[in-house]
């Protein structure tokens, strides 16, 4: 699910799950490489996995302002070329098959299509009342606007009792 209906959180969204199963592909397959990579090609092409994900989290959250918005979904699209960059250096050290690089890049090249589309359907994603979330489950949620309501009702009613 790409779309804000029927999402209560941004694990509902089909990229973020795409991003997170690529991610832990990545990882995977990051364990292979020669020690002498460790904190080179392999810390880089997991930290940009990874990113892609917590991009695409941190857009959910800042959706109530579309600019923001799309400007996070658009760093998860940059963090996803990236990966796909770092595989070409894997491919060309010789450290991932034909077959893993494959697979790693077709599924990056979908999270991209995905991340695209949601920049071109922001107005989608960024119409609705912005719900909070709250704990690590996203079970719960709560309306935006019943809590601007809620503190402007109370924020009246302190303000009336002063003037009266």
């Amino acid at each position: 699910m790409n779309s804000i209906a029927g999402a209560k959180c941004f694990r509902d969204l089909r990229v973020y799950q795409a991003a997170r199963e690529a991610a832990l592909r990545v990882f995977t397959v990051t364990k292979m490489f020669p020690t002498e990579e460790r904190y080179a090609l392999v810390d880089q092409i997991r930290r940009s996995s990874r990113a892609v994900k917590a991009m695409i989290a941190e857009a959910w959250a800042r959706r109530r302002y579309k600019a923001a918005f799309v400007n996070k979904i658009d760093e998860a699209l940059g963090e996803a070329n990236e990966t796909q960059s770092w595989l070409d250096d894997a491919l060309d050290d010789e450290y991932l098959s034909k077959e893993n690089f494959q697979e790693l890049d077709a599924r990056y090249q979908a999270i991209g299509g995905m991340l695209s589309r949601m920049i071109d359907r922001a107005d989608d994603f960024c119409k609705h009342p912005l719900r909070l979330t709250i704990g690590p489950s996203c079970a719960k949620t709560r309306n935006r606007h019943s809590l601007i309501t809620s503190h402007h009702s109370h924020s009246a009613t302190s303000l009336i009792a002063k003037i009266g």
